[in-house]
Formats: structure tokens, C-alpha cells, sequence
């Protein structure tokens, strides 16, 4: 009975919580970017939202009010107030506000005399954590999740001359959220992601899917949906010009045309990138960017790329700019970090423990480095609430949308260090069903936990395996567990007849501290795991990848440590200051080593 009760109420939430689909490919549209400095109000009481009696005030900062006589109370003014850069956090735009969890304000003027007959929407590509929009004084809607984008239809809103865009950023962390109170991440606040003014034909192409079909590296599948008054019966064209393909399909009732045609294509590999250039046309929209095509599967413990073995050499990341500071948002930041992750030796990134900017997804498909992309589903939440899980899977949902058309992404992730339990089982289980629904050609993993069966053997038997495409798995063998040559000692048993990914592994290290191997917190003690855990890892028979914690250092409030960490994660190959430290070459000749072994 309790199960029946959870499940209705799931579909209850999830309906009232669903989101405007995304318009695919914003950044490829005709518009106006809003990035630069925007006017900001900070507002921890919530003053600009609520009134004394903490109700929801009608003439909140929102209405951007102005004085009309010297007598008139207002008491806020956008126009003379501090001003950050979007996109950007304000954590480390302004010292002041480097701890700082709660609201703040922010508003930007605009101009946009649109074509007649064309719709206008105004897209984020994210914003930390709930947001909420307005225009001209009016409100748009709310968003919750700080890592996926969104965005609001604003035609018939927005005037010629003499806008005003408002918009209130909450990252306070919550109990129900996703992720919740506790996470081992810096919670940078803000529009963290570029802002733009979309323009579309009164019909256009909202969102398309076009990728090899599952199984096939010679048809591709997918759709193509259509939104305004003549989706319906439309014709659609898919063209990809080097591939001389031009094939066009007409739109069902609701405006969904599927896509299917049979072809032969340079496949998208680490080794050969490639990337065609796709076009997507129907009446007077078209919408143009670079797509690869590759097959993704399983077979037994394997893991086929194209039909052949691949051994993912990976490392995880943050979205975090080591040298500038501050959440990691445009393509010097990818290029820098991704940069990095090839001159390791790696084919594979996590991108951990969320959605990294699109920037990211986009320069590996360009340099050839596969993805595994996660939803913050994170240590423990709370199973049981309808909302929560809503929540969870609307940003997976927001995920999948965004990157659908990645080669470079090759596995979803629903969670990530997740106790074992019947409402966590439930809950992630709903997240693989959600996933398998809009993407049946990736495959779905999780970073699970291990446990010990006696002192010196491992087992990989999470429960939720049997719905797993890839076993994900974290351990500290050397820093959290024990000391680096318990390694050593130690055998795997995985239950599941699948493939293995160690998603985490490592220790500490503050960049240039040197001393024994023996002594926490040196370079020689985290190169000394590292060589450790090489040797265990060849150990076992069905390790088809690793992403060792972590490319760089990055800011953590839980790790105070004077003059070690102060207030980061060290567990970096790579300092904040860009410093390679002596695990980073163990890495490296190892992933060399694999190379030459051809995985």
C-alpha cells in the first residue's frame, strides 16, 4: 500500500513541478546575450520578497521601483547598487560574500526590437540553486536546480525599448533539495551561466534528438519537435552536407516527426573525433551545430565503443576554474581543465557530482575525451519525499535534453554515494526508468559504495547493479581506509556479470609539501596511493575504467585545516595554482602503460 501511495504521489509532483521544455541548442539561435555586468542587490532577509509578517509582498524588488517625488519610500535602488559579472558567482566576485548562502538580487536593462510574426524567450544556462524570473515587473516563473538550464517564453512581454529583467538567486541549502544540506563542493551561488535573449519563428524547431540508434553504426534514429501553430503535419528535413544526407519526414499531430535513415559515417572516437555538421529544418526555422555518431554498449564485462573494447582512462572533475577561482562557465575553462585531463593520458572525464556547463560536453566532442555526466544526487536525501524525487528527476530530465546530442557523453549517472536502502533503491530505480525513457542509447551507472566480506576481500553487490548498465564504484583504500599498502593485501569480488568503473580513488596532498611516504599530506604520501592502488586495481578482472579523485583542488567548507587545506578538497593532481604534483606522473605513465596496451 505504501509503495502505491508513493508512486501516485510521485506523478502528482512531478506533473505540477515540470518544467517548459528546453529550446535545444539555445546558443546556436538568433538573439542577444544578457552576459556582462548586471546591477545586484543582497538580500539574506529576504526584504525584497517578503513583507514583515513574512508574507510575499506584491511590490517586491521585482516591481524596480523608482521615487516619483522626494517624499516617496523606496528603499532599494538597482540603479546604484553593485554591479558582478554574468556569468560568474558571487562567491568570488566579492570577498564579503565568499560564505555567503541566501538571495540575491538581480537586474538588467535591455533593448530588443524583435521581427515581427517571431517569439522571444529569455534562456539561462543555470543559476544557483531556486530561481525566480520577472519581467517588467511581472513574474515569468521559478526555477529549482542549480546546474541545468531553462528558460521562459516572453512574446507579447517584452517591449522594444526599456526593459527590465529581475531575477531572485536562493542557494540556500535545504533539507528536501537535491542536493541536500551536506556536499563536499563549494555552493557558489548565482547566475552562474550566460543568459541570452532567444528568437525563434512563430513555428520552430524546439528540440531534436539525432544519433545512432541503439545496437546499429549505420541508421541513425531520433525526432525532431516541432512548437507554434503549424507543428502539426509539417515537414522536417535533416541534412548532414559532408555525408551529402538530406532526408525529410512529416510531424504527427502534436508536431513529433521520428527520424530514421541508414548511412555510413566516420564514428566518433577518442582517437578521430569527428563531427559532422547537422541541419535541422522545417517552414522558416533551421537550427545548425556539430554532431558525432557512435555506438555505446555493454557485452559481459566489457564495454564496446563502435563495437570494439575500451577501457575508460579517466579522471573527475569539478566545475571549478582553478586559477581564475570561482564555478568554471566558459571555453577557456573547459579547454584549460579538459586541456589538462588530455595531458594525463585520458580518454574519459567524470564530470562530477552535476551537470557541468554545456561548454564542457561541447570541447569533448571536439578533443575526443568520452563523458560521464551525474545529476546531484548526492550522499543521503530524503527517499521518501514525492517532491524531492521530482525534483531529482527534472534535472536529470534538464540534463539529458541539454546533452542528448553529445557524442562525448557516453554514460548518465543518477547518484552518487547513496546508502543502501528500500526508499533509495525506489527512489534511484525511478531515476534508470526516467533516463532508459528519454535516452535508450547511453548507457546509465552510479558511484555506489563497497563493503568489506572479511578483512581482505572487496564486494561490489549494491542492489541497484541489476538495473546499471556499468558498475560504479568509490573506495579510499590508503587515505579514508587504512594505510596505502592495505592495498596490497586486498581481492575484489563484483556479483554482477558487468563492467567495472572505479569512479573514485586517492588522497591528499598540499602542492610542493614534501616529507616520507609514511606522512599524511605530502606529495610523496599521495603518490605512494596512487602506486598502491595501480598495482590492486590491475587486480581486477572486470575493471573497465577508472576516474581517480580529482583533476584539481577545489574549494570545500568542509575541510578547514589551517595552512593545509583552508577550505579545500587537496585531493587534486593538480593545485589551484595549476601545480602538477608527483601523483600526477604516476597517473600519467600508468595511462601511458594502457596505451600501449591498447585500452
Amino acid at each position: 500500500m505504501k509503495v502505491g501511495v508513493f508512486c501516485v504521489l510521485l506523478l502528482a509532483c512531478a506533473s505540477a513541478r515540470a518544467q517548459t521544455p528546453l529550446i535545444a541548442n539555445a546558443g546556436g539561435r538568433q538573439g542577444l546575450s544578457l552576459d556582462g555586468r548586471w546591477q545586484t542587490i543582497i538580500d539574506p532577509y529576504e526584504n525584497g520578497f517578503y513583507d514583515y509578517r513574512y508574507q510575499e509582498s506584491p511590490n517586491g524588488y521585482f516591481k524596480n521601483a523608482k521615487p516619483k517625488t522626494p517624499a516617496d519610500l523606496v528603499e532599494y535602488d538597482f540603479d546604484d547598487s553593485p554591479q558582478m559579472y554574468v556569468p560568474g558567482d558571487w562567491n568570488s566576485q566579492d570577498e564579503r560574500l565568499l560564505f555567503y548562502e541566501g538571495t540575491v538580487w538581480y537586474e538588467k536593462s535591455f533593448d530588443y526590437p524583435k521581427r515581427p510574426g517571431a517569439r522571444l524567450f529569455v534562456h539561462f544556462g543555470g543559476a544557483n540553486y531556486e530561481t525566480i524570473v520577472y519581467l517588467n515587473g511581472e513574474k515569468l516563473g521559478r526555477h529549482e536546480g542549480g546546474f541545468t538550464p531553462f528558460d521562459f517564453e516572453v512574446t507579447g512581454r517584452a517591449r522594444e525599448r526599456g526593459n527590465f529583467l529581475v531575477v531572485k538567486v536562493d542557494n540556500k541549502r535545504r533539507r528536501d533539495a537535491v542536493p541536500t544540506l551536506n556536499t563536499d563542493w563549494w555552493n557558489y551561488g548565482g547566475l552562474t551561466r550566460s543568459v541570452s535573449l532567444v528568437e525563434v519563428p512563430d513555428t520552430f524547431v524546439r528540440d531534436y534528438f539525432v544519433q545512432l540508434k541503439k545496437g546499429s553504426r549505420e541508421e541513425v534514429g531520433g525526432w525532431v519537435k516541432l512548437d507554434g501553430p503549424a507543428a502539426a503535419n509539417q515537414a522536417v528535413t535533416v541534412e548532414i552536407p559532408e555525408a551529402k544526407i538530406k532526408e525529410t519526414f512529416k510531424t504527427d499531430a502534436e508536431g513529433l516527426a521520428q527520424v530514421s535513415f541508414k548511412t555510413r559515417l566516420d564514428l566518433w572516437s577518442p582517437e578521430s573525433p569527428k563531427l559532422y555538421r547537422v541541419r535541422v529544418s522545417a517552414g522558416a526555422d533551421a537550427v545548425e551545430e556539430r554532431i558525432g555518431f557512435r555506438s555505446i554498449e555493454t557485452k559481459g564485462q566489457d564495454i564496446l565503443l563502435n563495437g570494439r573494447p575500451v577501457f575508460l582512462r579517466g579522471i573527475s572533475i569539478h566545475e571549478e576554474s582553478p586559477l581564475r577561482g570561482g564555478r568554471a562557465f566558459n571555453d577557456a575553462d573547459a579547454r584549460m581543465l579538459l586541456g589538462w585531463a588530455k595531458e594525463l593520458g585520458c580518454n574519459f572525464v567524470r564530470l562530477a557530482h552535476y551537470p557541468h556547463n554545456e561548454q564542457m560536453t561541447r570541447v569533448a566532442d571536439e578533443l575526443g575525451l568520452m563523458v560521464w555526466s551525474e545529476v546531484p544526487v548526492y550522499w543521503t536525501i530524503l527517499w521518501d519525499n514525492p517532491e524531492t524525487f521530482a525534483n531529482a528527476k527534472n534535472q536529470l530530465g534538464e540534463m539529458i535534453a541539454r546533452d542528448r546530442n553529445r557524442a562525448s557523453v557516453v554514460l548518465w549517472s543518477v547518484a552518487n554515494e547513496t546508502p543502501v536502502s528500500e526508499p533509495r533503491n525506489r527512489f534511484l530505480r525511478g531515476l534508470v526508468e526516467h533516463a532508459r525513457a528519454l535516452d535508450p542509447t547511453r548507457l546509465l551507472t552510479a558511484a555506489n559504495e563497497r563493503h568489506y566480506a572479511d578483512p581482505t576481500t572487496q564486494v561490489v553487490d549494491d542492489p541497484l547493479g541489476e538495473v546499471l548498465d556499468v558498475l560504479g564504484c568509490n573506495e579510499y583504500v590508503g587515505w579514508y581506509d587504512g594505510p596505502p599498502e592495505k592495498a596490497d593485501r586486498l581481492s575484489w569480488k563484483v556479483t554482477l556479470e558487468k563492467p567495472l568503473v572505479i569512479s573514485e580513488f586517492g588522497g591528499d596532498a598540499l602542492a610542493g609539501r614534501h616529507g616520507d611516504k609514511s606522512e599524511r599530506w605530502t606529495e610523496e604520501y599521495q603518490r605512494d596511493i596512487y602506486e598502491h592502488q595501480i598495482k590492486m586495481l590491475r587486480r581486477i578482472p572486470s575493471l573497465r575504467g577508472m576516474s581517480p579523485w580529482i583533476l584539481t583542488d577545489f574549494r570545500s567548507p568542509r575541510r578547514p585545516l589551517p595552512r593545509i587545506q583552508d577550505f579545500y578538497n587537496r585531493k587534486g593532481l593538480i593545485s589551484n595554482r595549476g601545480e602538477r604534483k608527483q601523483a600526477f606522473y604516476v597517473l600519467q605513465s600508468f595511462y601511458r602503460e594502457l596505451s600501449k596496451e591498447g585500452k
